[in-house]
């Protein structure tokens, strides 16, 4: 009944997303929509992945059934959120490029409460999908789709399969039956291997198993051209006489462009039916109907080639917005299920160089488990640098076979992965026994493992380099920050790059080397900024940071440790980065009565204190950059923290903090802000001069953040 609804509610947990297929399943058959149940199930598995994973919280799906349509929305309770619509910066997720191509039309609500994603589609399947160039609808605006074919799925090319070839195929079947009259009468079309199928038929048994009769196998007639009769009675004289159960038959072949395209028959129970005048005007009715046959033949498979180049395309554009290794398996399998196959398993192969099964999907997720038990059950996949069937799955033992059911039984294809002339897995694909791949899902599954085996590839090197970046950059961090007796100490350290741990802003606080028992303890911090992003001032970084922990257990004063960094850093030649550095040495004072330090600034922001009645000044005087020339000196200015005191370190990320054409440090800005932090801990102050510096501008920051906050206690 027109208007029907039927809602879930579901958790944010990633099981949910297999209950919401089931549920979307359950309601469309319980409706009576077969035909709209793969592509259902298909997009509601994208949007539910999507609330799952990027609003965070539970999603209602909600089904309403309309005329001719089904209308299918996941709403999130986020709304505040976008849609995760990749682009030219993502690193994954791709799903509503998916949702476009597979709906009549889609859009999005809002309101003060929700977000809600929702698409058509056909309630019998008719396998539209969307126009490339209307596959990225603007948000909260629907577009019609133009429709295009479907992929070869089960059952065959989908050649003929159209409302106008069934029309043409009906009513040759019944005019031939009208002419001649037969008792049957059928239109037989040869598939690409030889066998054939019935087209249309009339008075014919409608599961009459014609697959298994050869066009080779027909007698000379039918393979020159011309119409023959079987008229002695006897059903076995005729292979096709045979297969029909007809005593007599007259047939014609359909020919198009020299081949064989079909057979058009006419056939009756008693023997002696037909005569060659009969054959003759079969044969005329056949050369018209090849040539309707053909032209809709033809624009069938125009359109077709259209829907795989289509599918070609949307398989590398998915492909390409990721690196991240199980969301590339992921899209691959789903990519290949329902449309080219019923189950898809990814294979990579392992540390011993052995494919296993990384990732199982099967488009009935209730034999999911079974199938992967199956495949792990079997082991590795053959070691073919070519596709083909695959008999694997007889190997898996008797109860594992048991348990897997009828998908034990499944025909089965494996598709190597090579990358870079190297294989790296598999691809293996399976289909129910009796539902034979088309070559056509071949060809397309083999395409999509070339494609899919470089993105798996790109997206484990690009892992490995992260996971190796990301170990090096660790190193270039403190280990940890010494409890210094009478001082609090907190610091604050943001890169500007994504995924980066380490730029060009470093800090450091460390106990020097251990000093005879009659010298008082001492620590040093430094806080520095070299010039330029990326991998060169991470360098930059880590020589200074290093070099400064050397130098300093060589009992060097600051000026000295300075002096020899400056040479360190002209010595890199081409490679010396600028560096602008604060470097101090803090030393208790008696009886606990705070602390001294002793520093220099070399072309770094000056330091600040703040005085317990809330007056800030500059600590330190400026002197030369280093990295600059060769023989700059430098020397110290020294600052008595007492208790209540804090000695403000930043970089020119916080005073270089950009709102339009204002800075952060403009007009004494980072001393007003420092001022209003008077009787705040250490790690207060540095907790609101970092909100203050996110706050600032109303983009994110295009450079390192860094500050040290000491504070005498």
């Amino acid at each position: 009944m027109d208007g029907q609804t039927v809602s879930a509610t579901f958790p944010s947990a990633a099981s949910s997303v297999a209950e919401a297929r089931g549920f979307v399943r359950t309601a469309l058959t319980d409706w009576d929509m077969p035909g709209a149940v793969d592509d259902a199930v298909l997009a509601t598995s994208e949007l539910a992945t999507n609330a799952v994973t990027y609003a965070g919280t539970s999603f209602e799906v909600l089904l309403r059934r309309l005329s001719g349509e089904v209308r299918i929305e996941v709403r999130d309770l986020h709304p505040t959120r976008g849609l995760d619509m990749p682009g030219v910066t993502a690193t994954s997720g791709r799903g509503l490029p998916s949702i476009a191509r597979l709906a009549s039309s889609w859009g999005v609500t809002y309101d003060r409460r929700a977000k809600g994603v929702w698409f058509l589609l056909p309630a019998e399947g008719d396998g539209t999908a969307a126009d490339d160039e209307a596959a990225a609808p603007a948000p909260a605006e629907a577009k019609a789709a133009e429709p295009e074919p479907v992929l070869p799925a089960a059952g065959g090319e989908r050649l003929l399969r159209s409302p106008a070839a069934r029309e043409i195929l009906d009513d040759a079947a019944g005019t031939v039956r009208e002419a001649l009259g037969a008792d049957a009468a059928a239109v037989l079309l040869a598939e690409r291997d030889g066998t054939l199928v019935v087209g249309a038929s009339t008075g014919l048994p409608g599961d009459l198993p014609i697959g298994d009769l050869s066009v080779v196998s027909l007698g000379p007639d039918a393979r020159g051209g011309a119409p023959w009769v079987a008229n002695d009675g006897i059903a076995t004289a005729d292979p096709l006489a045979a297969a029909l159960h007809a005593r007599s038959l007259t047939a014609a072949p359909l020919e198009a462009q020299g081949r064989l395209t079909g057979l058009l028959v006419a056939a009756a129970g008693r023997p002696g039916r037909f005569t060659d005048a009969d054959a003759g005007r079969l044969g005329r009715l056949a050369d018209e109907l090849s040539l309707s046959l053909e032209k809709v033949r033809i624009g069938e498979l125009e359109r077709s080639w259209r829907g795989w180049l289509s599918f070609v395309a949307e398989a590398s554009d998915l492909l390409a917005g990721t690196l991240d290794q199980e969301r590339t398996m992921a899209l691959v399998a789903q990519l290949v299920v329902p449309r080219l196959a019923t189950w898809c398993a990814v294979y990579t192969a392992g540390d011993g160089g052995d494919p296993r099964p990384d990732y199982v999907w099967h488009a009935d997720e209730n034999r999911s488990d079974g199938l992967r038990d199956l495949l792990d059950a079997v082991g590795s996949v053959p070691d073919a640098d070519s596709p083909g069937p695959w008999n694997g799955l007889a190997a898996a033992p008797a109860d594992v076979r048991a348990a897997a059911g009828r998908t034990a039984d499944d025909q089965v294809y494996a598709f190597p992965l090579i990358a870079r002339g190297r294989r790296i897995g598999a691809i293996v694909i399976g289909r129910p026994p009796g539902d034979r791949f088309p070559r056509s899902a071949v060809e397309l599954a083999e395409e999509l493992g070339r494609r899919a085996a470089l993105a798996i590839d790109n997206a484990r090197l690009y892992s490995e380099q992260t996971s190796m970046s990301s170990a090096l950059q660790r190193s270039l961090l403190p280990p940890g920050i010494p409890d210094i007796p009478g001082l609090e100490v907190a610091v604050v350290y943001e890169p500007a790059g994504e995924g980066s741990e380490v730029g060009g802003d470093f800090y450091d606080v460390f106990a020097t080397a251990a000093q005879p028992t009659t010298a008082a303890p001492r620590w040093r911090f430094a806080i520095g900024d070299v010039c330029g992003t990326g991998p060169q001032a991470a360098a930059v970084t880590g020589l200074a940071r290093h070099a400064l922990r050397i130098l300093a257990a060589e009992d060097l004063t600051v000026p000295d440790v300075l002096t020899r960094l400056n040479r360190l850093i002209l010595g890199e030649g081409e490679r010396a980065r600028l560096l602008t550095l604060l470097h101090g040495e803090i030393t208790p004072r008696p009886r606990r009565d705070g602390v001294t330090i002793t520093l220099s600034s070399a072309g770094h922001p000056p330091p600040l204190v703040l005085d317990n009645d809330g007056t800030v000044r500059e600590a330190a005087d400026p002197q030369p950059l280093l990295g600059v020339f060769d023989g700059a000196e430098f020397h110290t200015d020294t600052v008595e923290l007492r208790s209540g005191q804090v000695l403000l370190c930043v970089t020119d990320g916080v005073t270089e903090r950009r709102s339009g054409g204002r800075l952060l440090g403009d007009g004494h800005g980072l001393e007003t802000l420092l001022a209003g932090c008077t009787g705040l801990s250490a790690g207060a102050v540095a907790a609101r001069i970092q909100r203050a510096v996110r706050d600032f501008g109303p983009e994110p920051s295009n450079d390192d953040v860094a500050l040290i906050v000491l504070r005498a206690s």
